[in-house]
């Protein structure tokens, strides 16, 4: 069932002047949070090519205390080395995502060590739950009746997909050993096969849907 307003609005963007975007966030510590300049495009076309949205063509960035920063109810954050947040960003973090904001991480290797010491500064009470295969994210639009796609390997470890909660809301995902925004690249970045680009555009309409609709 279609829960969202912001689902409904951007489902009806032609007619309501509504356009998906999708806010990557800009943070400190040294990571390299604009990396994979290509993926949120590419995404966001495919996105317009095989659904019924309407989305913008390029990613807004923003950092977590922008005055505006609280009127995107889509996040991205991905990097290879060290997020820092300082306190004002961990609390406009938490209110962001407590009002109804989602968050997708996607650890594109390298990030994991930070990104878990610093969402627990966030949220202290909160932990990260893996999400099954059979999870709602996995057929929100297309099927993967295995669960989050394998992308690139790195550690030869499996993928997985962990979701942080407000009582039944998935507020945030982290995609962890997938690297779905290098499957999101211009093909001649990583010369990915095609179904493997597929895959991973994909799992991003996935989460899109999911993130608005839930």
């Amino acid at each position: 069932m279609i829960k969202s307003i912001y689902f409904i609005l951007f489902l009806l963007g032609n007619i309501y002047g509504q356009t998906f975007h999708i806010a990557r966030i800009q943070y400190s510590g040294g990571g390299d949070w604009y990396c994979d300049p290509s993926s949120l495009p590419n995404l966001l076309s495919y996105l317009k090519q095989n659904t019924p949205m309407s989305a913008h063509n390029d990613e807004t960035r923003i950092k977590l205390t922008d005055d505006n920063a609280n009127q995107f109810p889509y996040l991205y954050l991905t990097g290879h080395g060290n997020i820092n947040l300082n306190e004002n960003e961990i609390i406009a973090l938490r209110s962001i995502l407590l009002n109804g904001a989602f968050l997708h991480v996607d650890d594109n290797y390298g990030l994991d060590k930070s990104f878990r010491r610093e969402i627990k500064k966030v949220f202290p009470n909160k932990n990260l739950i893996e999400l099954p295969k059979e999870h709602e994210i996995f057929k929100s639009y297309f099927n993967f009746p295995e669960g989050l796609p394998k992308i690139h390997e790195h550690d030869n470890k499996p993928p997985q997909a962990f979701g942080l909660f407000e009582n039944n809301r998935m507020m945030l995902l982290y995609t962890y050993e997938s690297d779905l925004g290098d499957g999101w690249e211009d093909a001649n970045v990583h010369n990915d096969p095609w179904p493997i680009r597929e895959n991973a555009l994909r799992m991003g309409v996935n989460i899109i849907y999911y993130a608005l609709s839930q």
